[in-house]
């Protein structure tokens, strides 16, 4: 039986949401092991001048613990 835990995250890229995750998870997983998946809950951005500047994301990564 696999015990998994969960934990939130915050990231944000000036590129993408998907970038914002994809930087949430690689840095995650230096701390992190055995990470199975991630949720995201969450998704915003912010604006300067009518221009969007920043993307934001909220996750839930699921990891195993050994």
């Amino acid at each position: 039986m696999a015990v998994l835990k969960v934990i939130e995250v915050l990231s944000n890229s000036e590129k993408s949401w998907e970038d914002a995750t994809k930087k949430a998870v690689k840095h995650a997983s230096k701390s992190v092991k055995n990470i199975r998946s991630v949720y995201v809950q969450d998704q915003s951005a912010s604006v300067k001048d009518d221009e969007v500047v920043d993307f934001r994301v909220n996750l839930k990564i699921t990891f195993e613990v050994k």
